[in-house]
């Protein structure tokens, strides 16, 4: 993940990076102990049993004492009943951890990207982000569930089995003992090979997940240029690396799964072998060498355990260090500590020698000193690429000003809260933003604990209340992914009402009648002139005919602020926005 200001901390050791994790588990520890219990009481019953029948046969059934030999495997029923009880826990249970713990995750996830600034989006795609806070996440879950229990159940059973074994027949156990290092060696190596062939999938996957989003989100786009073709082939080139990526990693997996079978293979024909000399030497007797096989079956099912422990521990801790490098992502706009609220603003604005530059490479805006008086309307206009927004986006720090300062009625910005701050400033852009719900919730979102009545006044205010109720459903009409379902006239118009509600003394209008006709945005220039009224309000115009009636108009390009005054004063000094005025009118009379 690429950032500037934004610093990822990669000294992360393996303690820290485990404490990390376990910390999740920390809430659920009333699931998380009575789970590991259960684990435990398997355990111990995997190893009771290869025991019991070895005294069943060696002392009950050759001393003909039925009764106790088929108390024995009675025991043993209702031993294996409790363990499918302790199972049911273990699975239900422990998946229950998982989803809490996936919530949590998912929870300080989304709850950090809300912290990250303007900056941070520009730089990462949102497919690769949803495939973090989705994708991700569950492959973490399922290491956090089953990880600890098949850790616990094969560290007790592989300590008992060694134990019991040693009693049967030390030299036989240590031919299982002289195995079991060259598993571990073999497991360590592989365990590497498939980390990073899990990593390169994750990243894959994030791709393919932003390809498909921009893809979808897009559809409209690609079908009016008639591009469906180009967007299959983009997709098939992304698919195929992932793909490849995927095979990959199943090759690092067969190749550590049919190593650990070999491995185990050998182990059994090993104890067999020796065994049988053993056996020869009449030094065991051949019950001893079957209740040995036995518990290398209880022997062996552990370090299955531990192998697909391994390929979980891989696959989820690859996505955790995703999930982590994005949680350190540090968001370079926040509260200093002696920020106080900013309290009630009458909205006097000023800029003092502001420099800003995106990447610290070519600056956007230099030595800007400009004011604007509490309840007076500023135009700005010019060509694009000049900083009309980039100046606009610095007062609700959307972004940081490289140097200089802005103050709002004399207090600078830096020095009080941002939820405060943005709470005083509301902003209308060219491109509205309208959620995947209903007209009332889109409304609602300019404050969220407004009433239905507040909403519907603020949609009368707007010049909306009309068309929503002659629609079908009035308003809790589904407006469709991103407004689609509503006319560019109606989605700006609810933008309107949504500043409305929301109330800020502070009023911002980013080009937001630009991408609109002529009659429409005539009837829109209505509800911005009762919006704007008693507010601080900046207004971003392409259209210069729509701010004549500002109280002051700033002509700014990549030198600066050129020329500043009311449009009668600028007229007459023939300058440049004189020369755009007159260029525009030449241009629609053309037209």
């Amino acid at each position: 993940m690429k950032s500037d200001k934004n610093s990822i901390k990669n000294n992360r050791s393996f303690p820290s990076f485990v404490k990390r994790f376990s910390s999740y588990y920390r809430p659920h520890l009333r699931i998380f102990i009575p789970d590991l219990i259960c684990a435990l009481f398997i355990a111990l019953i995997d190893l009771i049993f290869p025991m019991a029948t070895r005294i069943a046969l060696q002392n009950y059934l050759p001393g003909s004492y039925y009764s106790a030999f088929f108390s024995v495997m009675g025991i043993l029923v209702v031993a294996f009943l409790i363990r499918a009880g302790l199972q049911y826990f273990v699975g239900y249970w422990g998946h229950v951890l998982g989803v809490n713990m996936e919530a949590d995750m998912r929870r300080d996830l989304f709850s950090h990207l809300q912290t990250l600034p303007f900056s941070f989006y520009d730089k990462n795609r949102t497919g690769h982000l949803m495939s973090r806070v989705v994708n991700d996440l569950f492959e973490i879950v399922e290491l956090a569930h089953h990880g600890p229990e098949d850790l616990f159940i094969s560290s007790v059973t592989l300590i008992g089995a060694f134990i019991i074994l040693l009693t049967i027949q030390w030299q036989l156990a240590l031919v299982v003992f002289i195995i079991v290092p060259a598993i571990v060696i073999f497991t360590a190596r592989r365990r590497r090979k498939m980390s990073e062939a899990s990593k390169k999938v994750k990243e894959r996957t994030a791709g393919i997940n932003a390809d498909i989003e921009s893809s979808i989100s897009g559809v409209r786009a690609s079908k009016a240029f008639n591009n469906e073709q180009y967007e299959l082939e983009r997709f098939d080139e992304g698919n195929r690396r992932f793909r490849g990526a995927k095979q990959n990693f199943y090759r690092q997996m067969g190749i550590y799964m049919s190593g650990m079978d070999f491995l185990m293979n050998v182990m059994n024909v090993a104890v067999i072998a020796f065994g049988g000399f053993i056996i020869m030497e009449k030094k065991m007797d051949l019950l001893d060498l079957i209740t040995f096989t036995l518990y290398i079956g209880a022997f062996l099912q552990p370090i299955r355990r531990l192998s697909n422990f391994v390929e979980q521990y891989t696959v989820g801790m690859a996505g955790f260090e995703r999930f982590i490098s994005l949680l350190e992502v540090q968001p370079d706009i926040v509260d200093s500590p002696d920020a106080a609220p900013l309290g009630k603003v009458r909205g006097d604005i000023e800029f003092r020698n502001v420099t800003f530059s995106y990447d610290n490479d070519v600056q956007v805006l230099t030595d800007v000193n400009l004011r604007v008086g509490a309840g007076k309307t500023l135009a700005l206009v010019g060509p694009s690429g000049g900083g009309k927004s980039t100046l606009c986006h610095l007062i609700p720090r959307f972004y940081e000003t490289t140097d200089g300062e802005i103050t709002i009625d004399g207090i600078n910005i830096r020095d009080v809260t941002i939820s405060s701050l943005r709470g005083a400033v509301g902003i209308v852009q060219q491109e509205v933003m309208l959620f995947a719900g209903t007209i009332m919730e889109n409304i609602r979102y300019g404050r969220i604990d407004a009433t239905e009545q507040e909403i519907i006044q603020a949609a009368k205010r707007a010049e909306i209340h009309n068309d929503i109720i002659h629609m079908p459903d009035g308003y809790q009409t589904y407006v469709g992914e991103r407004g689609v379902m509503l006319s560019g006239g109606q989605k700006q118009r609810i933008s309107i009402a949504r500043i409305i509600l929301k109330n800020p003394p502070i009023l911002i209008l980013d080009e937001a009648t630009s991408a609109l006709d002529t009659i429409t945005e005539a009837r829109i220039q209505t509800a911005f002139d009762e919006l704007s009224k008693g507010r601080t309000t900046l207004i971003i115009a392409h259209r210069l005919s729509t701010v004549r009636g500002a109280d002051s108009i700033a002509f700014i390009d990549t030198q600066g602020i050129r020329e500043i005054g009311a449009h009668d004063e600028l007229m007459k000094q023939h300058g440049l926005y004189a020369s755009l005025v007159q260029t525009q009118a030449l241009t629609e009379r053309q037209g």
